[in-house]
């Protein structure tokens, strides 16, 4: 009984050099993806301080107003509580790149895989419904 090939390449007859090819536009889309992701990245880096400073302002904001908020002292504290997690962020973001908050994402991700995916799935949802047309 003769043998079956196990490549798509041995079934067809491609014209002669078309493998290199391929192999030479994925080789460079690649690199491009690496390219953009690195200019992203430098970009985002470059926006940290500003994006920590207007996190900072906030918070002082919160702080400042949250005695004046209704609902007593369970929403005043509330409110001082959210104005210091938002302070802890913008130093969060002055501290790390965007490759260490990379970092921090994916141990997240990995000690955490069923929150995660559920995030994930809520933020996926919440996207696909912001750029629907209903």
């Amino acid at each position: 009984m003769p043998t079956r090939s196990t490549s798509i390449q041995d079934d067809v007859n491609f014209p002669a050099g078309i493998g290199e090819k391929i192999s030479e536009v994925a080789s460079q889309a690649k690199d491009k993806m690496a390219e953009l992701g690195r200019s992203t990245a430098e970009r985002i880096d470059q926006n940290r301080e500003g994006a920590a400073t207007g996190l900072e302002s906030a918070a002082a904001t919160l702080h400042e107003k949250a005695d004046s908020l209704p609902g007593g002292e369970k929403v005043t504290n509330l409110a001082h509580t959210a104005a210091d997690k938002i302070s802890s962020t913008a130093e969060y973001v002055k501290r790390h790149d965007v490759n260490g908050m990379m970092a921090d994402v994916e141990r997240v991700v990995k000690n955490n895989p069923g929150p995660s995916l559920l995030a994930a799935a809520v933020v996926g949802f919440l996207v696909g419904r912001a750029f629907s047309n209903d």
